[in-house]
């Protein structure tokens, strides 16, 4: 069964195509999930996939697209479990 990790993003990210680079990434490591803009200002990302392909998703989350300045990524385990693709919502 595949991991999930739920991830909220903070900073300058939203505005600079996050969301877009988010999906492109993570279709790249074969991840289900979504990525969305929060009214408060941050991203929150649902992926799930195996555990190396997740950390290597986490761990792009605290760079971001050229244009974003990641302040912050809290990462936390999910019981949910996307299908379908990785979608921007």
């Amino acid at each position: 069964m595949a991991e999930s990790l739920h991830c909220y993003v903070s900073g300058l990210v939203q505005g600079v195509c996050f969301r877009a680079y988010t999906q492109e990434k993570a279709r790249q490591l074969g991840l289900s999930g979504y990525v969305r803009n929060l009214a408060d200002g941050r991203v929150e990302v649902l992926a799930s996939g195996d555990s190396a392909q997740l950390a290597e998703l986490c761990q792009w989350l605290h760079q971001g697209p050229p244009a974003a300045r990641v302040e912050q990524v809290d990462c936390q385990q999910s019981e949910e479990q996307p299908s379908g693709g990785f979608v921007v919502k």
